[in-house]
């Protein structure tokens, strides 16, 4: 038999973690390296490999409950080799070290079970409820796997050069950073100033680290219906992105 199809074979590495594809997560497990993926994410595998759930505690599930960020894992645990995917969304494996990592909880696709993971807050001027308030903080060492839209862009954050991003455009960013949750105007003009440009909440970064966004955002396609009322129009609490989009292949 013969078909362009086999040169998309097994991609064979001594690494631990690598990417069979773009779009597609390689990890093998020797047996005594647990991994927490996304539930759901596996599509094949090789060898003799056990998914189970993962426990949440108390507290995790208080603060999913509360906050709506968090991710459902299950744990990959035995000899082989695990691929993983979601949606055919890229792929990046990135080193977490002491600094931590922080991260949107909806392109967290797999990590290793050393690490350790909780909610946290983001500073807000305005009170805002919406997509960006709260996040997932990875510590430890160790690696984890992240998912994007597209080809993101990697942004270097200096105490002489500080970044702003679309707070439903950003993936993770250093867990060093200062970060403070904005308005791009004044708050008199909060409001309106989203209702005519479609532009509104912001993450602002100071220090030294990273900030990684990719070219897609939470928001649904432009005119979309996403409620009512004032919220719906410009995108706040639960008629905004994240309220009105539980299901969204982004969010």
């Amino acid at each position: 038999m013969q078909s362009p199809l086999f040169a998309y074979n097994d991609q064979q590495t001594q690494e631990r973690w690598s990417l069979q594809n773009p779009q597609m997560l390689r990890v093998a497990l020797e047996g005594h390296d647990d991994i927490l993926a996304r539930k759901g994410t596996m599509v094949a595998y090789q060898g003799l490999v056990e998914f189970d759930a993962e426990f949440q505690s108390r507290g995790q599930a208080r603060a999913r409950a509360h906050t709506g960020e968090g991710v459902d894992l299950m744990r990959c645990h035995g000899q082989g080799t695990v691929y993983l995917a979601n949606l055919a969304q890229r792929i990046h494996v990135m080193d977490v070290e002491q600094e931590g990592l922080t991260v949107d909880s909806s392109y967290v696709l797999a990590m290793d079970s050393s690490l350790h993971h909780e909610v946290i807050a983001v500073d807000s001027l305005y009170g805002i409820s919406g997509s960006g308030k709260y996040q997932l903080n990875i510590t430890g060492r160790g690696r984890v796997a992240l998912m994007t839209s597209g080809a993101p862009l990697l942004m270097r954050v200096t105490p002489d050069t500080y970044v702003n991003c679309d707070a439903d455009a950003i993936v993770a960013w250093s867990t060093g950073l200062r970060v403070q949750m904005q308005a791009q105007t004044h708050s008199s003009g909060v409001f309106r100033r989203r209702g005519n440009t479609g532009e509104g909440w912001e993450l602002s970064f100071m220090g030294n680290g990273f900030a990684l966004v990719q070219p897609s955002e939470l928001l649904p396609p432009q005119n979309a219906a996403i409620g009512s009322g004032l919220g719906a129009q410009y995108g706040v609490g639960q008629q905004g992105a994240r309220g009105q989009n539980q299901g969204n292949v982004w969010s």
